[in-house]
């Protein structure tokens, strides 16, 4: 048999999925070094794909990171390189296997990031606003969360043995970090001084109260078990943890008073007298500190409510270490334990640029998110950890007009054709980038801080942009409706796989079905 020095990469695969011989290809093989290489990269690649348990599984979620802004963000990742963008590919794009994802809750077309990430935590879908319990619940009820709470993918392997850790920008307490530990009738039950007299009268207990009492919590919800906690948690949300007295405020504090606790409690106190070997930080200083190998467990809350945007970041008083800096640590803590790891990061920011109506910081946290999806990728073992990226929901942001190829994405729309901004028939420019509702236009300069925008009244509507730097960090984009914040949309969202188990990513799924794949890589409900 005599081979074409052209075989394809395709061909090859198909020999040897189809058990060809390597005696058939004597001259071939013998000869090319390439083929041997490829050979085995083929082989590798078979061998992988068969594989369907493993070690580890770390679940990445972009809070509103729907495909537009992934289109934008690559696009953007590409100019900032100095490229047109279109043609190139956030890191996580690169995975071999992909899948579209429906959102919707029980109750709502268009969902929050509460129902969405309770499904994707317990493989069962349930109502809007609602953590950790099943669709039975009513929501802002205390009495009907028992009975109705739903176990998670990280209390299961709690269960199982392995170290587990939680990631957020956001508020450690907000929606999705709480859905992997919390039950709860109202996502907005925080702290105590959120909930309603009548719901702490009935039992029910504070989101943060949770955190801190996660172990004891599990072992009495299911007899028999014993777990050693939560190893890494990092995020922001302090304010949740401390009493409402300014003498327990935070070096860092930028609030008169930091805390927000009605109880006079001091979670982070309780925490460090729980777990002696633990080391609770709030800075920089003291997450460089930490050295990985020795470090049993750490609680980090780096900023009294939601950690800084990737570019405000470096306005933070104390200091904050960046999504992928939190994820590369809290490896190096997690895998200390040889029968592996759970880990959920979320970058919750990408949600809140949006809402303020702010590309500019939605996709400048979507690289700094597609910057901790490497970190993972390069400081694991891709042939025993299974990697999933994927939203929760998406935005009603929108990629409009017929811009020429690598015009800046956050630019005015130019034709193919012109060097000039092409004018919409009022007779002004308009940008690439927009939004259906929220407040609309603000042209702020160089702020970073995207909440800034709160401070003014909603613009919405058709605005002269002539004059305006688009591009700029401080503009935020015309919008159609007025509303007080921008909202989430309904359409599917990607889910993006790579490890043992990611063959299963494909087709169209529920968003329950992400604990699915989690459970079948680490055998949890069978533990």
């Amino acid at each position: 048999m005599k081979l074409n020095w052209k075989l394809t990469a395709s061909a090859v695969a198909m020999a040897v999925s189809s058990g060809l011989q390597a005696d058939v290809l004597p001259t071939y093989q013998a000869e090319s070094a390439w083929f041997t290489d490829a050979q085995s990269k083929i082989e590798h690649k078979l061998e992988v794909n068969n594989k369907f348990k493993a070690k580890n599984v770390i679940l990445f979620v972009g809070d509103g990171m729907g495909v537009s802004t992934l289109t934008a963000a690559r696009i953007l990742k590409g100019q900032n390189a100095g490229n047109s963008g279109e043609e190139g590919y956030l890191s996580f794009e690169e995975f071999p296997h992909s899948a579209l994802v429906k959102t919707y809750n029980v109750d709502a077309q268009t969902p929050d990031s509460a129902g969405t990430m309770t499904a994707m935590m317990s493989g069962l879908k349930t109502d809007a606003g609602v953590i950790g319990v099943d669709e039975d619940i009513e929501r802002g009820n205390c009495a009907t969360v028992a009975g109705n709470e739903v176990v998670t993918a990280l209390e299961l392997a709690e269960i199982k043995g392995l170290s587990t850790g939680i990631i957020s920008t956001a508020r450690i307490t907000h929606a999705t970090p709480a859905a992997t530990y919390a039950k709860s009738a109202d996502r907005n039950w925080e702290d105590d001084g959120d909930m309603p007299e009548e719901a702490i009268a009935a039992g029910c207990t504070d989101i943060a109260d949770q955190l801190v009492n996660f172990e004891s919590n599990l072992e009495a919800r299911y007899t028999g078990i014993d777990v050693n906690g939560i190893e890494v948690v990092f995020g922001g949300g302090r304010r949740s943890f401390l009493p409402k007295d300014a003498a327990f405020n935070s070096p860092d504090a930028v609030s008169s008073v930091e805390g927000d606790r009605m109880d006079s409690r001091d979670l982070t106190a309780e925490w460090q007298s729980m777990y002696e070997n633990g080391v609770y930080i709030y800075d920089q200083t003291g997450f460089d500190a930490i050295d990985t190998e020795i470090t049993e467990r750490v609680f980090g809350l780096f900023n009294e409510s939601h950690m800084q945007y990737e570019a405000d970041r470096a306005n933070d008083i104390a200091g904050e270490p960046s999504v992928a800096e939190m994820t590369e640590k809290a490896i190096g803590i997690l895998d200390n334990n040889d029968k592996g790891f759970f880990l959920m990061v979320e970058s919750g920011r990408i949600d809140h640029g949006h809402h303020a109506g702010s590309a500019y910081n939605a996709l400048t946290d979507t690289l700094a998110f597609e910057a901790a999806v490497k970190a993972a990728y390069d400081n694991t073992n891709p042939d025993e950890t299974l990697i999933l990226v994927t939203a929760d929901h998406s935005h009603v942001f929108t990629i409009a007009g017929y811009p020429k190829r690598g015009n800046p994405i956050l630019g005015k729309v130019v034709n193919v054709g012109s060097d000039v901004p092409a004018t919409a028939a009022d007779d002004m420019p308009y940008t690439t980038l927009g939004y259906t509702n929220g407040l609309g236009h603000q042209d702020l300069g160089t702020e970073t801080d995207a909440d800034a925008v709160y401070a003014y009244e909603a613009n919405a509507g058709r605005k002269d942009l002539t004059n305006v730097d688009t591009t700029a960090s401080g503009y935020h984009q015309e919008a159609l409706i007025p509303l007080g914040s921008e909202t989430h949309a309904g359409e599917d969202i990607s889910l993006h796989a790579t490890g043992p188990g990611s063959q299963l990513v494909q087709g169209v799924v529920e968003q329950s079905v992400v604990f699915h794949l989690i459970n079948q890589a680490l055998d949890l409900v069978e533990e």
